[in-house]
């Protein structure tokens, strides 16, 4: 995954499917990103492998992208797809305008968050995601990705120009590329394989409410 100063969308985009809320009750869905381990890495060409080349930097402020549709109803999650395609990541420890902070050359999961909105203070973007009762977080393995300022190998470059309709200025005109318009369109056809997780006892839920996630794998 690119990043940059100035803040990158995440691409290809995490996007779940919920059910089992209580239709009734109110939701926070929330996404942060946390280290694999705590180590730096470094691409190694004639390999085409990531190699391990020292100790992780120091940590970053916590960052939470709060879903712009919280607060909803588990009616309203569960009759949507969940995308979280306006997500940014970047570099700057100083940056303000609520991007998830990461470290260049390092390895982050994405985690979601299904947050029962009970009593108490309000979920903060800049404050950990409160763990306890109520609070159920999933991550999906294959959504692990290595942070660059730069790609490093000519494939996934070329992969994500083909594939990310935000990418037009990147392509040569001269090769009778689509024009935006129609690959946005067809991107909406692009699918990655869907993988099923179901949650039963939800703790701090109300009996009954279990939660299945379908993930698509970036």
């Amino acid at each position: 995954m690119i990043i940059t100063k100035a803040g990158r969308r995440m691409f290809p985009a995490m996007r779940v499917k919920i059910s089992g809320l209580d239709p009734h009750q109110q939701y926070y869905i929330a996404m942060d990103i946390i280290p694999v381990d705590n180590k730096r890495y470094r691409y190694v060409y004639h390999s085409s492998k990531w190699m391990v080349a020292g100790n992780a930097d120091s940590p970053v402020p916590p960052r939470v992208y709060i879903h712009p549709d919280s607060l909803a109803s588990g009616e309203t999650w569960m009759r949507q797809v969940i995308s979280f395609d306006k997500l940014k990541l970047t570099n700057n420890e100083l940056d303000d305008q609520g991007h998830i902070i990461l470290h260049s050359m390092h390895k982050y999961q994405p985690r979601v968050h299904v947050i029962h909105k009970e009593r108490g203070e309000d979920l903060s973007p800049v404050r950990a995601v409160p763990q306890g009762d109520g609070t159920r977080t999933l991550s999906f393995p294959e959504t692990v990705f290595t942070t660059v300022t730069a790609y490093q190998n000519q494939q996934i470059t070329k992969l994500k120009i083909d594939r990310n309709p935000f990418a037009k200025g990147f392509r040569d005109s001269g090769r009778n590329r689509m024009g935006l318009e129609v690959l946005a369109e067809s991107y909406g056809f692009w699918r990655p394989s869907l993988r099923t997780m179901t949650f039963e006892d939800i703790t701090g839920m109300k009996q009954g409410d279990n939660v299945c996630v379908r993930s698509r794998s970036l």
